[in-house]
């Protein structure tokens, strides 16, 4: 679900202004116009929400709600070419979000009750699903960023992936529990959990299509 504009405005904390959006509220959760990244303190604007779910004998069952958030630098260097329909079917499109230099902030909100094996299992898998018709091996190694948002490990794109795992490997996640990811500029994945724990990992690579 791609955001609309409305009448209200907020000013980006370097002094950018943020574009005018509304809140969404998607299956019972609430997604704020702005929020403040737990990693740079920056405000970012809600880009868009939606769902992501399973197919049960059938049924779709919806298993996540999830909400971007955007630095507002973010619109001067996307093109933005065609209708908001296009745009949400636009593969290309979201490769430059995902890839774009310039911070994200991603809320996952569960629905169903996930152990973070399950959940970190299916992240991997999508991924690689993504990468694979492009040539990428998710296991070859990468080079390394400096980030600005503070000390975080290096590691290759194979490590990173097998970090990922580790992170989540003990966790669960009961329906209402959220899982947050802070993506710096430069790649750096902050993630915070439902218990406010910090790790800081370079995933540039993992998330990169």
């Amino acid at each position: 679900m791609v955001n609309s504009h409305s009448d209200a405005s907020h000013q980006h904390e370097k002094g950018t202004p943020l574009p005018s959006v509304t809140n969404l509220q998607v299956d019972s959760v609430n997604f704020p116009q702005s929020v403040i990244s737990p990693a740079s303190s920056n405000r970012l604007f809600l880009a868009g929400a939606g769902v992501q779910g399973l197919d049960i004998q059938g049924e779709f069952v919806i298993s996540t709600v999830i909400g971007v958030y955007l630095d507002p630098n973010a619109l001067e260097g996307l093109p933005f070419c065609g209708t908001t329909e296009e745009l949400a079917e636009s593969v290309p499109f979201f490769r430059q979000i995902v890839t774009g230099p310039f911070e994200k902030f991603i809320k996952v909100t569960m629905k169903l009750p996930l152990t973070g094996q399950q959940y970190s299992e299916k992240v991997t898998e999508n991924c690689e699903a993504i990468w694979e018709p492009l040539g990428i091996n998710a296991y070859s190694d990468s080079h390394i960023c400096e980030d600005s948002f503070g000390p975080y490990r290096h590691y290759s794109r194979g490590h990173a992936v097998v970090r990922f795992l580790e992170i989540f490997k003990h966790k669960k996640f009961p329906p209402g529990a959220s899982i947050l990811f802070a993506i710096s500029p430069k790649g750096s994945l902050t993630v915070l959990d439902a218990f406010i724990t910090f790790y800081n990992v370079d995933l540039r690579y993992v998330f990169m299509l």
